[in-house]
């Protein structure tokens, strides 16, 4: 199994609606969420992996050399620091861009199926197809994910949306990608 990484330089990342000032280290990234072929799962190789709960996420970026990143992490990819409005620009969604509501699937595509959307990193699938682990908690037991899924409208795709789920939840919309440290 081969993990395909991008080095994302760290910076201060203007963090949430109210531009919070925190540091962020500079981070290699999987280029995609981790798919089913790489946990060696092959009948839909190339589509996240997902019905994966949050400890289970974080085991398996463990064992692939990694972790979960944080919530500000993620922020900083995924907007950069002009502070995108998409991981893509600020250009508004477009079906072409990513795998969300309305943009003809019901379901995951294969985590390449949108490279107009990549960031100008090269980052895949950051906006919809599936909901992206953190290691950072929220109350009552649960995390922030990031990114939406092919179920969500296009406003939780925004880079400075966050939401949360139960630790414990094993859905088919959430994934979760790997960083380390270069």
């Amino acid at each position: 199994m081969s993990l395909d990484w991008i080095e994302i330089p760290g910076g201060t990342c203007l963090f949430g609606d109210q531009a919070r000032p925190i540091t962020v280290p500079t981070l290699l990234w999987t280029r995609t969420p981790i798919t089913q072929a790489q946990l060696g799962d092959v009948p839909r190789e190339h589509r996240p992996a997902t019905h994966i709960d949050q400890s289970t996420a974080d085991r398996v970026s463990c064992q692939l050399g990694g972790r979960l990143p944080r919530s500000v992490e993620w922020e900083w990819m995924a907007s950069g620091a002009e502070r995108r409005v998409w991981p893509w620009g600020n250009a508004p969604w477009g079906p072409k861009l990513a795998n969300l509501r309305d943009s003809g699937y019901e379901d995951t595509t294969d985590v390449a199926a949108h490279p107009e959307g990549a960031t100008p990193d090269g980052m895949l699938d950051v906006a919809g197809n599936v909901w992206e682990w953190t290691a950072s908690s929220t109350m009552g037991d649960g995390f922030v994910i990031r990114g939406g899924s092919y179920a969500s409208p296009p406003l939780y795709a925004r880079c400075t949306f966050l939401n949360s789920a139960p630790a414990e939840l094993r859905s088919p919309g959430i994934g979760f990608r790997v960083v380390r440290e270069p």
